[in-house]
């Protein structure tokens, strides 16, 4: 696990996800054009668990979802 201090609504908060869920949600907001933060605070305004959580399911939905594409 790594912990990550990542800024939300003017707040700072921590995240503790797996390297590879890091390394995921980085490559997707590059492909945005967003930074891990603005990917982040947009995960967290629909969110319906923990942030943890929310983001974990936001990487498998991204991945489902480009494997239909291609």
């Amino acid at each position: 696990m790594q912990k990550r201090s990542v800024r939300i609504a003017k707040h700072n908060t921590s995240v503790s996800l797996e390297p590879e869920f890091w390394d995921a949600l980085k490559r997707i907001a590059a492909l945005q054009k967003l930074s891990l933060n603005q990917l982040i605070a947009d995960i967290d305004l629909d969110r319906g668990s923990n942030l943890s959580s929310a983001l974990r399911v936001f990487v498998l939905r991204e991945l489902q979802r480009t494997a239909k594409g291609s």
